[in-house]
């Protein structure tokens, strides 16, 4: 019953707001006036904990975002509650926390200090014993220091209506305080007054050398029972727990509710703390390692005997310091007597009161408070100290008694220079570079060594904010960097040149404005500005403002006059008055000189006319005066007038420049932040005149940030991860980026090295993807620092996972000023989208809002998106868009803006306007956060336990939609993965396992039966007497019905909407995770990461596949060491998606070795030796011949289990791309093993009993008979292949295989040279494609048919699927098929004879997309890119250029696989190379006769592998017949000539066999080649406008061919 009652208790608000207070507040009876003393008689004891200082630096400056604020409130509260246990447990009552120390008192009659003396020391040793026997955590030094005092002590309670505050002084107070300072580590002091009072028989001391303390040895054992001694001691207290509440450590906290105590307790504690009781789902928000600026104030007093005296001295401090707080968002967060004063301890940026500025607000606020400090009687001297940095924040203590307190170093700091810089305002280096303000401010102090500081860094006093005008120290100082180009604003700078031309050529005023946030680099464009507007007929004039030149009237003009007036350069003020003398002796009368006085500091004799002036009037003589002297000035020379922070101009100023712009010309050009508030008429009225410019400034763009970076670290590339990082990180703000590059070079992330040449490179799985980002091409023309034999680029420290960085703490103090100035609903929304990532869903998001409505929480985020807190999207495609490119910079027409009828107010307008975003909202699918840094600022907010919460149940929703998108059958991207490895959260019922089985490809038993009675009638499809012509027709008719079917079909055939699985991918598996990660469930996080990189694989992305798998490995090494993990099947995975990577990336050594150790932990070795090799292949045959033949009782048997589909179909990914890479290999033996994979392909497949499984066999296993040159036998399996689709159910399953079919087909036919029938398949393949809305699969079909259609001269049907190509490349954004068809063009206008696409097009495309990730790490299509432009050139002879495109391509040719693409593109280099080799021989180059044999063997071997279709022998005989031609072997020229013909002609290659015939009619012809023939035949290729016009002859332009040059030399050799 009591248990009941205690816990209800503590719920109490009052019990709550108790726990703050000590027992002297709670219970205590005080005058309502202000300030009030009480008087009386107790100990005191003074606990010093050193070492928490040292471990809060060491917390702030944690690299990863998962150490902070919570670890620290444990070890902090481990330790502090013990003591303050103890204390309560003696009978205690704990006064105050200062920081990590606190002050006790035991308040008795004075009769009773000896015993209760006796009990604290007891209570002091007690807590030494805490600390001996404990083990000290995080490498935490751990040390306490004990001083005691006893006697009379004074209360103070002062403060005004809001806030109270209380203080203890006495003689006992500072004698605690002293005896504490002469502690050592383990030392309990006695005062001197406390020596007197106690039981000297009961202490054993020791004397301290020349003092009067001094230091408890130990308690001497006591001749009495001490428990009951111990008891009568505590029945003196008045609050100590007895009775029914002995149990208790402290009585208040059973205090009953009492709305007036309530009431006046609340006063007592800060009103952050009061929110944080009344919201309780703020509950722990405020302990945190938080970005803040300290102030401590202390102060000083002439007579300091005697509470009463110095009370009302403290109260006119206090009261005066809490209004200067309350405007600029700061808290009194302590006060005490410390060192013979008071000290108020104040904090600006608590949690919910982040502001901006809010350096400026406490260097503002500690100089009107030491100014009126200074002027209170009885204070003598006034010492502040400011400090800006990471500190603490949070609630320290026990559970029952605790306070809201900061500790850290800059805590320590302020209070140090507090201490040693008295009578002064000092700040140190932090505050003063924060404050924005002019150097002329601040006076830089002689260091000085002060007591538990190492360093505090440079000290400076502030001298005080009234802004005065320091005559040549307001201009705009930024040194301008030669070599360092002014990035990505090149259209502002446009803005500058067309105003400017404007101003130059009428005469008429100009103003130019860029609005943008602070950290957009507007100084950098005004310092540009400034350099372009150099002249000889125009003076510039630059100035920048502080937040302090807003109070100072007239301020911006005083300075823009001074220049014109030529005062800036005067050095005294006789020298500035005679100046003025001259310049306005002829504008005003000498009486009214005076009038310039105050306002150039001059010291003109003042006029009775002038000393009888109205303020108003002086102000209006002296505009009428500046007025003539520019009207008479911009005579001689044009003005042109640039001012930074333009937003601070004072009024007075904006209204002269408004009359100025309408009387005088005048070219303004300013900068200036949006504004904060309405600005002024006159300001109003300058953005609004006709001849304003005003830029709204955009942030710059990501390949610019990536100059940048290279620019500031002066290094040629840097990784792509830290490219992106930086990109998306800065939000295109180079402030931004600088902050981020400082913060990874702070925690040595970044590692330089010399730039690598590709060639050299040992290939390994560490390196593999050598990806830097490199700067764009226009960069090239500035120079880097670096030598260029000392190139050098830039990589990461090895294990530095970026995206947990914590972010660094100048940009997590912007995003807190954003989070603090939202409503507290609004801040925890925001808190939990940051715990679902990055990007999140809206069903997401309202899934983890605590007790939110829909409404509610669409109206939030709309409200959040206005405020640019998130951005929303439709789709992952609009996402990745945006992401891709940043808003660029506008103009906005301020003028147009105003002539605008307002409806129905303003209101209404911002009503309608978040009406919209609403409804925008509710389409929008996903939210992104704008900033990463906002989103890993709140992230860190949240607790531990509260984390992995939200972490969970995030998790729990994510789960069920974590597989494939309904289109692609909802199955997993590892095929059966989740019946392999059960790692999920959620129970399953029966029918969704059936549902997912079924999506797999897992058959019921009536499909199994329905399938057996149609596979009866597959041996009459084709008989055995039917002509291949009558089987292509059958086959062709088959899918002219199938896709008559499909377009008649209803929903179960064709799906609704096209592949989701990107998004899928991006906004379900990889936030699933990465919470698993953050749940510490490192086999759960490893099975969607393994899901992520077989995502990533289809959808062609090697690059992120790679990353993924990194990860992956990491958590394998950490679960391998967790013995109760064994999963063979996450292994097996995870080496089969490494195989696939290094197979794509052309690596074939790695890939092999990676596939091997896959097959092995699935239970099935690959031979390693010929012996093996043999008995494999012979058990292989039979098991096949076993399938084959007896397939009807095959069919019968039951299916594999789950399980084993998912090891089997593993095992034939492996098998497949084996056979793929030992068809790649020279070596006479490779045959065999690639024959032996082909066949356990087949075999593993077929034991699947899977249709598609076993079809996708048929046909590998047929293309490798086919390249192999088994005609029987790949024939054979081309119609067991047809045969197995022929009776399948016209269903979604059934139908997506007969596609694959075609499709397959036609690329094997194309592979094959047959021509005809690949473009007949294609065909059909492309309208199957097309209908199923898989574009991942339609987009290969249309490149395959371009390349057909382009070989057999079919032009309108080729451009008609060029267009269709295009038309999907920008539906999708897809980059690689858009690569393909630039790739086309270029073929096209280097072998068709016409132009589609220009050549300059092809290369932007290629320049601008060159290091996109997919084109980057995906073999071939780059490689035929860079072939094809260095063909270009080298037929124009334009060498240097060849070699640039050549060289890139060189270095892609190692990456070799068994792919069309890959064929295509070595082909188009080799014929690079051949072109080369003319050159050399023309030039009788030394190499010229090795390159050549080289180059013919090389060929030679093209055509010898196995993976070269016959489609490409033409091409690769045509260049072996010039390389013989051109080293003078005629009669091999010829064999090879006539080979290339016999292909052509076998194939219908109309393409090559036209430019065989004219380059054998040219070979042998005896006329000569001019130079410039292929240029002429450039400059007059069609258009194909022209050619479908028919405006040039279709005949004509298959005449537009390249001839290559032979008659060089009569005898080369």
């Amino acid at each position: 019953m009591n248990t009941r009652r205690e816990l209800e208790s503590q719920d109490r608000a009052i019990v709550k707001i108790a726990a703050h207070l000590p027992d002297l507040i709670v219970y205590g009876d005080f005058s309502p006036e202000r300030p009030s003393v009480d008087n009386f008689d107790g100990v005191l004891m003074f606990v010093d904990i050193s070492g928490f200082t040292a471990m809060t630096e060491k917390f702030s400056t944690a690299m990863y975002m998962d150490r902070g604020a919570e670890q620290l409130v444990e070890i902090l509260n481990h330790y502090i509650s013990a003591i303050v246990e103890k204390v309560l447990i003696f009978g205690g009552d704990i006064l105050k926390f200062a920081g990590d120390a606190l002050l006790a008192l035991w308040k008795v009659e004075r009769k009773q200090l000896k015993n209760i003396i006796t009990v604290v020391i007891k209570c002091s040793l007690e807590i030494h014993g805490l600390f001996e026997t404990q083990e000290s955590e995080e490498g935490l030094d751990i040390r306490v220091k004990i001083g005691l005092a006893a006697g009379h002590i004074s209360m103070l309670v002062f403060g005004d209506e809001t806030r109270n505050y209380f203080l203890v002084i006495g003689q006992a107070v500072d004698d605690v305080r002293l005896a504490q300072n002469m502690a050592q580590v383990n030392d309990v002091i006695l005062s001197p007054n406390c020596w007197q009072l106690c039981d000297r028989s009961m202490i054993e001391i020791e004397r301290i050398p020349d003092q009067r303390a001094v230091k408890v040895n130990f308690l001497k054992p006591p001749l009495f029972n001490f428990d009951e001694f111990f008891t009568k001691c505590m029945a003196f207290m008045d609050y100590y727990p007895s009775g029914d509440h002995k149990n208790l450590l402290r009585l208040a906290c059973m205090l009953e509710s009492d709305p007036e105590l309530e009431l006046s307790l609340q006063k007592y504690v800060m009103e952050s703390i009061l929110k944080q009781i009344d919201d309780k789902q703020l509950r722990g928000y405020l302990s945190e390692l938080r970005p803040v600026t300290v102030m401590f104030v202390n102060l000083m007093f002439k007579d300091q005997d005697k509470a009463e005296v110095i009370g009302s001295a403290i109260q006119d401090a206090c009261v005066h310091i809490n209004s200067v707080l309350r405007v600029f968002q700061g808290q009194i967060n302590k006060v005490f007597m410390f060192d013979k004063g008071c000290s108020f301890l104040c904090v600006f940026g608590f949690p919910g009161e982040k502001a901006p500025d809010e350096i400026t607000h406490a260097l503002e606020s500690a100089v009107d408070i030491f100014d009126f400090c200074s002027q209170v009687h009885k204070i003598r001297t006034v010492s502040i100290g400011v400090t800006s940095g990471i500190v603490f924040c949070g609630i320290v203590g026990h559970s029952v008694r605790h306070e809201y307190t900061v500790i850290g170093q800059k805590v320590n700091i302020a209070a140090r220079m507090m201490m040693y810089y008295p009578g002064i305002v000092t700040c140190d280096s932090v505050t003063y570079n924060g404050s924005n303000l002019p150097a002329y401010f601040f006076k830089e102090l002689p260091k000085k060594v002060m007591k538990g500081v190492a360093d505090s860094g440079p000290v400076y006093q502030c001298l005080g904010l009234n802004e005065k005008v320091m005559f040549g120290m307001a201009y705009l100082i930024c040194n301008r960097n030669e070599r360092y180009p002014l990035l990505g604003r090149e259209e502002e700078i446009k803005y500058f040149m067309c105003t400017m031309k404007k101003f130059l050529m009428s005469n008429c005023s100009q103003v130019l404005m860029y609005e943008g946030i602070s950290g957009y680099g507007k100084s950098q464009i005004l310092v540009e500005i400034e350099y372009l507007a150099q002249g000889e007929n125009h003076r510039t004039i630059a100035i920048v403002l502080t937040k302090i030149s807003f109070n100072q009237n007239f301020y911006t003009i005083q300075i823009l006059m001074a220049n014109v007036l030529g005062l800036d350069t005067c050095k005294h003020y006789k020298e500035r008055q005679t100046n003025l003398q001259n310049k306005v002796k002829s504008l005003l009368d000498e009486k009214f000189h005076c009038l310039l006085n105050d306002i150039f500091h001059v010291q003109f004799p003042i006029s009775r006319e002038v000393s009888k002036m109205s303020t108003m009037r002086k102000q209006k003589q002296l505009e009428a005066l500046f007025m003539k002297i520019l009207e008479q000035t911009v005579k001689e020379e044009r003005i042109i007038f640039i001012i930074d922070e333009g937003q601070f101009i004072d009024s007075a100023s904006w209204t002269f420049m408004e009359k100025l712009i309408r009387s005088v010309p005048i070219f303004i050009i300013m900068s200036l932040s949006p504004f904060v508030n309405t600005p002024c008429a006159a300001a109003s009225a300058i953005m609004k005149n006709r001849n304003t410019t005003y830029v709204t400034l955009g942030p710059v763009q990501p390949k610019d940030i990536l100059n940048k970076v290279c620019l500031d670290l002066s290094v040629k590339g840097i990784p792509k991860e830290l490219d992106t990082y930086l990109a998306e990180g800065s939000c295109g703000i180079p402030f931004y980026c600088e902050e981020l590059l400082k913060n990874l070079d702070h925690h040595r992330v970044l590692v330089f090295q010399a730039m690598e040449s590709e060639e050299k490179t040992n290939v390994t799985w560490n390196n593999l993807f050598k990806n830097f980002a490199k700067p764009t091409e226009d960069l090239k023309t500035f120079t880097f620092s670096l030598e260029e034999e000392n190139e050098e680029v830039c990589n990461l420290a090895s294990g530095v996972r970026l995206k947990n960085l914590s972010p660094p703490a100048s940009l997590k103090e912007i995003s807190l000023v954003q989070l603090d100035s939202m409503s507290l609903s609004h801040q925890m929304l925001v808190r939990c989208a940051a715990i679902i990532g990055l990007t999140f869903t809206t069903e997401l998001l309202f899934e983890i809002l605590p007790c939110w409505d829909m409404k509610m929480m669409i109206n939030a985020l709309a409200t959040l998106v206005e405020s640019n807190i998130f951005d929303c999207f439709q789709n992952g495609k609009e996402l990745r868009m945006a992401l891709e490119k940043n808003a660029a910079s506008f103009e906005v027409n301020y003028r147009s803006l105003s002539l605008k009828p307002l409806i129905e107010g303003m209101d209404h307008g911002e009503e309608e306007q978040l009406r919209e975003l609403e409804s925008e909202v509710i389409q929008c699918h996903i939210i992104r956060f704008c900033s990463p840094v906002m989103q890993k600022t709140a992230y860190e907010l949240w607790l531990k336990d509260q984390k992995k919460a939200m972490h969970l149940k995030c998790a729990r929703f994510l789960e069920e939609n974590a597989h494939r998108c309904e289109p692609c059958r909802s199955g997993d991207f590892v095929p059966f993965h989740h019946f392999a490895v059960d790692i999920r959260l959620n129970t399953l019922d029966l029918d969704t396992i059936r549902k997912m089985a079924k999506s797999h490809g897992f058959r019921t038993e009536e499909e199994i039966t329905f399938s057996r009675i149609e596979t009866s009638k597959k041996s009459e499809i084709f008989s055995e007497n039917l002509s291949s012509e009558e089987i292509r027709e059958k086959i062709l008719s088959f899918f002219d019905n199938i896709i008559t079917k499909m377009k008649m079909s209803e929903d179960n055939v064709i799906p609704l909407e096209s592949c989701q699985c990107e998004e899928i991918l991006e906004i379900v598996i990889m936030p699933l995770a990465h919470h698993f990660l953050a749940l510490e469930e490192n086999n759960k996080a490893l099975y969607y990461f393994l899901e992520l990189v077989s995502a990533y694989l289809v959808l062609g992305d090697n690059y992120m596949a790679y990353l993924y798998l990194n990860e992956g490995e990491r958590l394998l090494k950490i679960l391998k060491k967790d013995k109760s993990w064994s999963k063979t099947f996450e292994w097996a995975t995870f080496f089969t998606l490494k195989g696939q990577v290094c197979f794509n990336m052309g690596q074939m050594v790695l890939a092999k070795k990676m596939l091997r150790k896959a097959l092995k932990f699935l239970n099935r070795i690959f031979p390693y030796n010929l012996i093996s090799l043999f008995l494999q292949t012979r058990v292989e045959k039979n098991r096949h011949f076993h399938y084959v033949n007896q397939n009807q009782q095959a069919q019968e048997s039951s299916p594999p289990g789950k399980k084993r589909l998912a090891q089997l179909y593993q095992q034939t990914t492996c098998f497949s791309l084996l056979w793929q890479i030992y068809s790649l290999n020279f070596f006479f033996h490779y045959k065999y093993y690639c024959h032996l994979a082909a066949l356990m392909q087949v075999n593993t497949a077929l034991e699947t009993q899977d249709d598609f499984q076993i079809i996708k066999a048929y046909l590998d296993y047929s293309l490798y008979q086919h390249l192999a040159g088994y005609q029987d036998v790949w024939f054979k399996y081309e119609v067991m292949a047809m045969k197995q689709i022929f009776n399948l159910p016209l269903k979604r399953e059934g139908v997506e295989i007969m596609t694959y079919v075609a499709d397959r087909l036609g690329y094997i036919k194309l592979l094959m040279g047959q021509l005809d029938l690949a473009i007949d398949l294609g065909s059909r393949a492309h309208k199957m494609w097309s209908l199923l809305r898989n574009p991942n699969k339609h987009y290969l079909v249309l490149c395959w048919l371009c390349k057909s259609l382009f070989l057999k001269n079919r032009y309108k049907q080729l451009i008609q699927v060029l267009g269709w190509l295009w038309d999907l490349s920008v539906a999708e954004d897809h980059i690689f098929s858009r690569a393909f068809f630039y790739f086309i063009c270029l073929d096209i206008m280097l072998y068709s004879g016409f132009v589609y696409r220009p050549f300059e097009e092809c290369l932007q495309f290629i320049h601008q997309n060159e290091d996109n990730r997919l084109l980057k790490f995906q073999s071939g299509m780059l490689l035929g890119l860079y072939s094809c432009i260095a063909i270009w050139y080298a037929r124009l002879q334009e060498w240097n250029s060849f070699h640039v495109f050549s060289n890139r391509a060189k270095n892609l040719v190692s990456r070799r696989t068994p792919t069309a693409l890959y064929c295509i593109s070595i082909s188009r280099y080799m014929e690079g190379q051949v072109l080369y080799l003319q050159k050399q021989i023309e030039e009788q180059s030394e190499n010229a006769q090795d390159a050549g044999v080289d180059l013919l063997k090389n060929l030679e071997n093209l055509v010898a592998q196995n993976t070269t279709g016959p489609v490409f022998y033409p091409r690769l005989y045509h260049l072996m017949a010039y390389v013989c031609i051109l080293m003078g072997e005629g009669q091999n020229c010829d064999l090879f000539l006539n080979t290339a013909l016999q292909f052509c002609e076998t194939q219908g290659n109309v393409l090559e066999k036209c430019w065989l015939n004219m380059s054998k009619e040219w070979w042998y012809s005896n006329s000569e080649l001019t130079g410039d023939q292929w240029l002429q035949t450039l400059l007059n290729l069609p258009s194909w406008e022209k050619v479908v016009s028919g405006k040039v002859n279709i005949q004509d332009i298959q005449k537009n061919k390249f001839l290559m040059r032979v008659n060089i030399l009569d005898n080369p050799f």
